[in-house]
């Protein structure tokens, strides 16, 4: 991966199944290569050049397998060192081989840092890959077209992910302070499908209809009444899941 030049702060996720054991070193833009990571919970420190690593083992969770491991870039001066920083993997007892490695988005870090080659499968975040969710996706209701900044799903998860995309470009929401304001991202494309939910289950519980209507079936509904999304010829697939949110064709015709 490539640091630029100013800046300022960095954190690196790499995220493995537990039962993966591995040795992990880095290899500085001079060449130099740090000691091997020492796999065990907690926090450790190196020291490379004008840079200290932050390094944080950790374990896996009650609703997930994997291992999150933690490497913050932390300035002794000012700025990182910058240039090509690489990442070393070596087995020593893998069982699954899937690792996938993170940055920071949402245009936080400078132009220049970030991966080489960096793909756009699985990068759904937690608690979004859970399997028992509704997972949301965001796609521009404006032009009728898919939110690229929307994390994906892939073929290495034991399901398949996103649900279903919901509008998430330029929403108007209440804005600090009063008056409202255009809001863009999955977080403004969840509560759609959070209300057609909502109105789901009053219309199955609180007025009878079907009084079972929770849970994984309110995700059965939504997902037959999705829609297609032009550019996408399959579905399910790991951009948008089964389609646009529709609740007009989610509920049984009685």
């Amino acid at each position: 991966m490539s640091i630029g030049a100013y800046e300022t702060t960095l954190n690196l996720q790499l995220w493995k199944a537990y039962a993966d054991e591995i040795e992990i070193f880095l290899e500085t833009p001079s060449g130099e290569n740090l000691p091997v990571l020492s796999e065990r919970i907690g926090t450790q420190r190196y020291r490379a050049g004008e840079t200290e690593l932050l390094v944080y083992y950790g374990k896996p969770g009650p609703f997930q397998v994997t291992q999150e491991i933690y490497v913050d870039f932390l300035p002794t001066g000012t700025y990182l060192t910058s240039g090509i920083w690489k990442i070393h993997l070596q087995g020593r007892r893998i069982r699954e081989g899937n690792y996938n490695l993170w940055l920071p988005g949402g245009n936080v870090l400078n132009p220049v840092t970030g991966f080489y080659r960096p793909v756009a499968a699985e990068t759904l975040t937690i608690p979004s890959t859970a399997s028992k969710v509704i997972t949301v996706g965001a796609y521009d209701s404006r032009l009728n077209a898919f939110a690229d900044f929307t994390g994906r799903g892939g073929e290495n998860l034991p399901y398949p992910k996103p649900d279903l995309v919901a509008p998430g470009v330029d929403i108007l929401a209440p804005s600090v302070g009063g008056g409202y304001t255009g809001v863009t991202g999955t977080s403004f494309a969840t509560p759609f499908v959070t209300g057609a939910a909502a109105l789901m289950m009053e219309w199955g519980i609180v007025r009878g209809n079907d009084p079972f209507l929770w849970g994984e079936k309110v995700k059965a509904y939504l997902r037959r009444g999705a829609q297609p999304l032009p550019g996408f010829d399959r579905y399910p697939n790991e951009s948008v899941g089964w389609g646009v949110l529709c609740t007009a064709q989610s509920l049984p015709q009685e």
